[in-house]
Parts: C-alpha cells; sequence; structure tokens
C-alpha cells in the first residue's frame, strides 16, 4: 500500500486550527492526532498482500480438492473499488464558492470605502454645540423640515416623528 497512496488533499493543520472555535480546540487535535495514526497505519501496509503459497498448503491439507477451490475461488475474487462521484462536485462546489467569496470581498471594500467618506465626513464636521440649523440640515439633509409640503408644525409627516 506504501507505493500506491490514496490521492486525497493534504490538510493544512495550521490552518485548520486557526478557524475553528476555541472551544473545539480538543476535538480539532483529536483529529489530527487519529489522522496521524491512520496515516502512518496505511503508509506501513504493503503495496501487494503477501502472496499464499498454495502448494504448501496442497502438501499439508489432507483432502484433495479443497486447495483448489480455495485457490479458484481466491483468484476470482475481485474487491471492487469504489467510484469517487463526489470528488467533482465538492470541487465545482468549491469554485462556485471562491466565486462567491471574491464578489463579497469586492463589495466588501466598496462598503469600506462608502463607510470610510462617511466617517471622515464624521469627522469633520462642526461640534454639534456650534452648528446652528442651517449647519445640521447640511450635515444631516433628513432633518430638514419640509416647510412647503408640510406647512404646520412639526412641518413632517406624523409617522415619522
Amino acid at each position: 500500500m506504501a507505493g500506491r497512496k490514496l490521492t486525497l488533499k493534504a490538510i493544512d493543520w495550521v490552518a485548520f486550527g486557526e478557524i475553528i472555535p476555541r472551544n473545539q480546540k480538543a476535538i480539532a487535535n483529536s483529529l489530527k492526532s487519529w489522522n496521524e495514526v491512520l496515516t502512518t497505519r496505511l503508509a506501513a501496509l504493503p503495496e501487494a498482500p503477501p502472496a499464499i503459497d498454495w502448494a504448501y498448503y496442497k502438501a499439508n491439507v489432507a483432502k484433495a480438492g479443497l486447495v483448489n477451490d480455495f485457490e479458484k475461488q481466491f483468484n476470482a475474487l475481485k474487491v471492487p473499488v469504489p467510484v469517487d462521484k463526489y470528488t467533482a462536485l465538492v470541487d465545482a462546489e468549491e469554485k462556485e464558492d471562491m466565486k462567491s467569496c471574491t464578489e463579497f470581498l469586492a463589495l466588501s471594500k466598496t462598503r469600506i470605502e462608502e463607510y470610510e467618506k462617511q466617517l471622515e465626513k464624521m469627522r469633520n464636521i462642526i461640534p454639534f454645540e456650534q452648528m446652528t440649523i442651517e449647519d445640521l440640515n447640511e450635515a444631516f439633509p433628513e432633518t430638514k423640515l419640509d416647510k412647503t409640503k408640510y406647512p404646520y408644525w412639526p412641518h413632517q409627516p406624523i409617522e415619522n416623528l
């Protein structure tokens, strides 16, 4: 088995350790140790199983046709290797996730730029103690009263109060 390694993706344990919550660190360490144990066991196995000495059994087994039957059945036995039908689906899903992540990152960067502009605007406004009503309406347009549309006090719809 050492020559015929399973072609699996290597696990980046450092990155895995960074993304898991603190309360699951013990479970992750257990998973890592089990992975190492099973990997070493798999690496210790030979590539092919040891050959059976059929001549020895034919000479030492009293019943004549028994060893021949076992040999025929053993040679006819073919263990089917499972077909991997999920790796392609997982890879496709990973590509879709990468697309959505890059899209999310791009949108997040634009939102961050907008928020930084708003933050800079908030840092540069006049202190509220020194503002006039005109300054307040200029800095925050939603506070401006519409006296033409609502001529009576409070100059805005009651639903907005």
